[in-house]
């Protein structure tokens, strides 16, 4: 019992009722009044309808159709209840719902607003046949059409706007009822100079509806809809454009009897002009230092991957700002990194739509950093500050902070390159407090010496001697090691070939993380051994500076850069890599290669 009550409510609030008519209509014009039931139904009543004449109605239709889906089957009925109106009077009238009973219970439709505006004067055709009402289609000769009867525009939305706010412009053609479009020859939109755009998709095949336009009723169709965002201040002008229309046209020429009942056709070309549309645009008031070039109305969160790491892994922060707006114009916010964090340039991704609320949708930034030490760090709140067009304001949101605690890698490159020490200073505690030696020490008798003993003479002559032959057969390589630079200078060629070396054995075996690992390894030694630098004191900018004053191209100084962006992003961001192990490994060599001839 109780399921069957539930169905039956479950049926009651399925019925759908609804009016439907035409939103623009001219005195003395007829018009259809339909109402639409999907289910049987009893004693429907009128709204009031006193300012139209009711000519006809009603006129009662149904129709069922039957689906059969996966084995079930569904059955639908429509009910339909058409009226025949004409306008009385200009003005804008709401037709109140309607009400009809389904099961005892009363259901009302919707409500429904229509313009009557001032109605053209309509000929009549006794010739054939006495039809009335029936618009009568241009008879002018040449083929001149008036601007009246057919003409575009620019439509905007607001003409007003601060730089950056977006604006909806809408391309409509109006033509009246009496001139039959037969196609176009030339289209020429408009190019909308000084504004970034984003096209709205429309139609190919153009729609006309009744639209009123200064107290007229055309027939309009949409051409084109963007949405405009300027880059400027002060005027922008929307240039005028031409569209060509092909018109079929009637013209008579009464040159025989038989030419007084039949009328003779032809296609003209009406070429058409739009207006010049100015836009004002006012420049943002005190721009804060942080803004970010958003214009509009957003929302603004961030993620990050992983607040536990080790030394040298990878960390994905992503901002995301979610809204309606400029969201394709918007500069990645400034991130405040810690001093021991590599970062790179930002990966940023979009899903927006474009339609008549504007564009809307949402546009990430991804962050790749990588910390090079162990330790607690902070990463500060990241803020973004944009213009809201509705409050005339600068907003600001923000993201939490992030705290980050690293742990010390198996692969920094501190302990497999070069051992150096942290970046904090080297303390000394204790250094007043020295222990007494408890061991047992060999006592002398006193007034003893060993100095002028046989002992004495033999060690003294001995090393004289030794360090004579000594200093004749290692004088070379004595002078070589006071240069310690100059030593490391050789060595580095040596290392990095051992390294790559250790590199292509990853290659051949196809073992990617553990080759752009050795490819790493063995750029960061040798530019720490050629340059003579600590690694613990070397980075991209230094490595850099230095490479450029000692005379290396700075096409050879990028492509270095570009070899290890690879290796970082094919490590930690593999989705970012597009390219393969022997190619980096190739860049590699050739890049020291080339090291080799112009370091010395």
């Amino acid at each position: 019992m109780i399921l069957m009550f539930v169905g039956y409510l479950a049926m009651a609030d399925s019925v759908q009722f609804t009016m439907e008519g035409p939103e623009v209509v001219a005195t003395g014009e007829q018009f259809r009044l339909g109402f639409t039931l999907n289910d049987k139904g009893t004693d429907l009543q009128l709204p009031d309808l006193s300012n139209f004449d009711v000519l006809m109605g009603p006129s009662t239709s149904q129709s069922s159709s039957i689906q059969i889906i996966n084995g079930k089957t569904t059955q639908t009925s429509s009910f339909s209840y058409i009226f025949v109106l004409r306008a009385k009077k200009e003005g804008k009238f709401t037709i109140r719902p309607a009400s009809i009973k389904v099961g005892g219970k009363t259901y009302e439709s919707n409500s429904l607003d229509i313009q009557v505006v001032k109605g053209q004067p309509q000929q009549t055709q006794a010739q054939s046949g006495g039809q009335q009402n029936q618009p009568q289609q241009e008879e002018i000769p040449g083929g001149n059409i008036s601007k009246d009867n057919l003409f575009v525009r620019v439509a905007v939305d607001k003409s007003n706007v601060s730089k950056g706010e977006q604006i909806l412009a809408t391309v409509k053609l109006y033509i009246s009822q009496n001139v039959p479009l037969n196609g176009f020859d030339d289209v020429k939109l408009p190019s909308y100079e000084g504004f970034w755009t984003k096209d709205i998709d429309v139609p190919t095949q153009v729609n006309f509806t009744r639209e009123v336009f200064n107290g007229k009723i055309y027939q309009v169709g949409v051409l084109k809809k963007t949405i405009l965002f300027p880059q400027q201040t002060g005027t922008i002008r929307i240039d005028p454009f031409e569209i060509t229309c092909l018109v079929r046209q009637r013209v008579r020429q009464q040159q025989g009897f038989f030419d007084d009942f039949f009328d003779n056709y032809r296609v003209v070309k009406a070429k058409v002009v739009s207006d010049p549309v100015s836009i004002n645009v006012k420049d943002l008031p005190n721009q804060p230092a942080n803004f970010s070039g958003a214009v509009g109305n957003f929302s603004f969160s961030g993620s990050l991957d992983k607040t536990n790491v080790k030394s040298n892994e990878a960390i994905t922060l992503k901002l995301t700002v979610s809204g309606s707006g400029n969201l394709t114009l918007i500069n990645p916010p400034k991130l405040e990194l810690p001093h021991d964090f590599e970062a790179y340039e930002p990966k940023t991704s979009d899903k927006v739509i474009a339609n008549d609320n504007g564009l809307n949708g949402s546009i990430s930034f991804e962050y790749l950093f990588i910390p090079r030490y162990a330790g607690n760090f902070t990463l500060p709140a990241v803020q973004f500050v944009f213009f809201n067009p509705s409050t005339r304001q600068f907003e600001t949101r923000s993201t939490e902070a992030y705290n980050i605690k690293v742990e010390k890698g198996s692969d920094d490159q501190n302990s497999s390159v070069v051992s150096s020490f942290s970046k904090e200073d080297v303390k000394m505690i204790g250094k007043d407090i020295r222990f007494i030696k408890q061991n047992k020490s060999k006592l002398k008798p006193k007034g003893s010496s060993f100095y002028g003993t046989f002992e004495f003479y033999f060690i003294y002559l001995f090393s004289l001697v030794g360090f004579a032959v000594f200093y004749v057969l290692n004088r070379k390589k004595i002078k070589e090691s006071a240069n310690i630079a100059l030593i490391r200078n050789k060595r580095a060629n040596k290392v990095a070939l051992k390294r790559l070396k250790e590199a292509s054995m990853f290659l051949k075996n196809n073992q990617a993380e553990q080759f752009y690992e050795a490819v790493i390894k063995a750029l960061w030694g040798y530019l720490s051994d050629k340059l003579s630098i600590p690694v613990a004191e070397l980075n991209r900018e230094k490595a850099s500076e230095s490479l450029l004053l000692r005379g290396v191209d700075q096409e050879v100084v990028a492509e270095l850069m570009k070899i290890i962006d690879d290796c970082e992003f094919a490590r930690y961001a593999p989705a970012a890599f597009s390219g393969t192990m022997v190619e980096v490994y190739d860049g590699a060599a050739k890049v020291m290669g080339i090291f080799e001839k112009q370091i010395k």
